[in-house]
Order: C-alpha cells, then structure tokens, then sequence
C-alpha cells in the first residue's frame, strides 16, 4: 500500500518562520520523520509527499527517501486546495487503495490492523475515528451499529441536541474511486466537502474506532503536550500493538444517578464526580469502558434509538467537562417474558447481558485490552459478579443500589463510596 502524506501547513499558529509544520520537533527529529519511520516499520515503502510552503526545506532533509529505507515522490502545490484537492493531484498515479496521514499529526498505530480491518469490506473509504476532550469544537462522526459512518457533524454543533463523542481522527484509507467526487481546480476538504458529499452519493465510509495515540501538534500548548508524551513512551504503548488495562464501569447508580428504568435523556443525570473520575481515567494508561444492561429496550419502553440518545448525552456532558469514554457498550435483551407490551425480538437469552461477559469479550477484542489489569467497578452485585466471570479485579461503590441489590453472593475485591474513590485507587494502586 502507498502512503500519501499531506504536509503542506505553515505552523502559523505555533509562529514558525523557517520550516514548514510537519518539521516542527517532537522528541529530537520532525513530525515528518516520525510517521515515514511508522510507515517503514509497518512495510509501506512508496510515500508520496504533497507539499507546498517551504516544501525545500522538507525535499532537503529528505531526498529520495533512501536513507530513510523509503521512496518518496514530492508532489508541490502554489496554490493550496485543501486536504481533498491536494490528494486529487494523484489521480494518474494511483490506482490502488491508499492511506493518508495529514502531516500535522503525531500517531503511532497498529497499521496492519487497520488494513486489515479495511481489507474485511467493500467501501470508499476507511478513517479512523476517536473520542477526545473536547468534542464541543471538533468536526463529529455518527456510526451505525456495523460502523458504517451516517452522518459528518462540523461545528459549531447544534447546542439543541446531543452527539456521540466520536472524532475523525484524519487517519484514512482511501479507494482511487474517491477521484472521481474530488472537484478539480478548487479547494476541497476531505471532512466537510467530500466525505458528506459520498454518503449523499450512497458511497459506503467505514470507521475504525481506534484508542491509539493519534494528535495534531497546531497550537504551542498542543506541541507541548505531544512532546511529553513522546518523551514519556506514551505515545507508543498506545499502539494497539500492546495489550493495555481498562477500568470498566457500571452507568446507573455508578457514573449516573440511579433512575428506575431510566429510558428519556432527560431522565440522566451525571453524579457530580464522574467527570472528573473519567477525566482521571484518560489522563492514566487505562482505557475506559461503560458496560450497561438496558431492559428498557426488551420492555419496549423505548427504543434502540433512543438508549443510543442517552449515550449521546451522557457523552456529551462529559465532553464539556473534556472528559470522554473509550466506548459504550450496552446490552437491550431480558431473558424473561411475561411483561406488557414486551418487545419479542429482544426477549432472548443472550451472551452479553450481565453477569455473562459478552460486552466485555467485544471490548478486549477490539481494543486488545489486558483483562488481567484491568477492573470492574459498579454498584449491584451483578456487576461485581460479571468482572468476577471475566477474570478481573472488582469495586463496589456505595452510590446506587450499594451492593444491595441481592442478585448474587460475589464479593468485591475492594469497597469505596463513589467512582471517584475507585478511579483514586485503582490508579493510585498501579503506580
């Protein structure tokens, strides 16, 4: 596969005069530098670069890519088009899938996953996607349950609803039929004008959804904290590549108040500690994952689309605060019949309903988590008999139902009275 490295930024922002922005410094070598080294690591050699301001001084440091153990082909551009158009001028050189890597971007993922991955359905195009702190003034993703992507949300959001925390993290792999939507001789953006433009056209988008350290380095503050965490190994224990720790948590009566049946947004409502235990929680090597049961559904007090709803808000509540959850996963089925009005379809004996360790399952094989170090916190005795059936250590909070829900006889590893002094521990235990 061929790479196709956008890098035509100026670093205005970060007050840059003599180079242009992918050869700012992260650690003691370029931006630039360090994605072609992921890229030679992961056995693509065939780089194009599309430059444009000082592009000299990017062909100067690197050549022919040669002693770098790659190939790389300058691609310049006077007069900026945008992400989209500036890849529009490969049309007559690539015939094949491509991925692109926006030049402002620090990253270290698993590439062969992501290929694969992409390699296992048809579609346009492929782009990773991620939470992040502050989704209120990012460009969001909305993805069905098959992560095909449905809608682009550009912001400024609409402050009257409430959205998924779900970034395009400008990461993609790209079919060359995507030439054909790239208008010529005009600026294009690949978020705002051409991928909305291929879901009007019926084009399928497929979404990776990726916990991997993926980040632009635009503003100074940004630049700083990129570096530290480079510094810092962060950076590359995030690739999928190694297993990492998640702490995974119970939604009503641990992170939300405990509403009975809690199936309307306006129902939800965050204790006041969670942001800041989730805000925690991303700032540690945890990955963070909310594992629900979600009756609601089976008693056909709502709909799919309507827990999805209170997702939305849940997130985007946590999002303000610049926290965000890794995932959510929830389960709609009850095993039981017998209740008015009940939805059959979801009336089944499932895998994934807890204390059955289906959500867990789905969430280690996605994000290769290492259930061994990793923690289930909740306030029912069916939480802490769940993390107990998946290996794990356990917390009970005394929030919610504290334990007294009478389920089960398991007992927690540890007891604390919120989230917040679990996330406290549980953090506090590994260093």
């Amino acid at each position: 596969m061929k790479l196709v490295i956008i890098a035509g930024g100026k670093g205005t922002r970060l007050g840059l005069k003599d180079i242009p922005k992918p050869m700012v410094q992260v650690g003691n070598i370029p931006l630039l530098e360090h994605q072609i080294r992921l890229a030679k690591k992961n056995d693509i050699q065939d780089i194009y670069i599309l430059s444009g301001y000082l592009s000299e001084v990017i062909e100067g440091y690197f050549g022919d890519g040669s002693a770098f153990g790659v190939k790389i082909t300058y691609i310049k551009e006077n007069v900026p088009f945008g992400t989209a158009g500036a890849v529009r001028q490969l049309e007559d050189k690539i015939n094949e899938r491509c991925m692109v890597f926006y030049g402002d971007v620090l990253l270290d993922i698993d590439i062969k996953s992501f290929m694969k991955y992409d390699s296992l359905s048809d579609s346009i195009a492929t782009i990773i996607v991620h939470p992040n702190d502050h989704p209120y003034d990012s460009d969001l993703v909305e993805i069905d349950d098959e992560n095909i992507v449905t809608a682009f949300h550009s912001k400024p959001h609409n402050t009257n609803r409430y959205y998924r925390n779900l970034v395009n993290a400008a990461v993609y792999i790209l079919s060359p039929e995507i030439f054909e939507y790239i208008p010529q001789g005009r600026p294009s953006d690949f978020g705002k004008d051409i991928f909305p433009l291929l879901l009007n056209s019926k084009k399928i988008i497929r979404a990776y959804k990726s916990a991997e350290y993926i980040k632009d380095m635009g503003t100074a503050d940004r630049l700083l904290k990129v570096n530290k965490d480079y510094l810092g190994g962060r950076v590359e224990r995030c690739s999928k590549k190694y297993q990492r720790p998640a702490i995974f948590m119970d939604r009503d009566g641990t992170l939300v108040e405990d509403v009975n049946l809690l199936h309307k947004p306006e129902d939800l409502r965050l204790f006041p500690f969670s942001s800041s235990a989730i805000n925690e929680i991303n700032h540690s090597e945890y990955l963070s994952f909310l594992i629900t049961n979600q009756p609601v559904v089976a008693r056909n007090l709502c709909r799919l689309e309507d827990v999805i709803s209170i997702h939305n808000k849940l997130e985007t509540l946590l999002g303000r605060d610049n926290a965000y959850l890794n995932d959510i996963y929830f389960c709609p089925h009850h095993p039981d019949g017998g209740y008015p009005e009940e939805n059959d379809e979801f009336k089944i004996d499932c895998d994934c309903r807890k204390p059955n360790t289906g959500m867990i399952k789905m969430a280690v094989e996605e994000y290769n988590v290492d259930i061994k170090s990793s923690w289930f916190v909740g306030d029912t005795t069916i939480d802490i008999q769940t993390g107990i059936n998946a290996g794990m250590r356990t917390i009970l909070v005394r929030t919610g139902k504290g334990g007294q829900d009478g389920k089960f006889s398991a007992a927690p590893d540890f007891m604390f009275d919120d989230l917040q002094a679990a996330v406290d521990f549980i953090l506090k235990e590994r260093h």
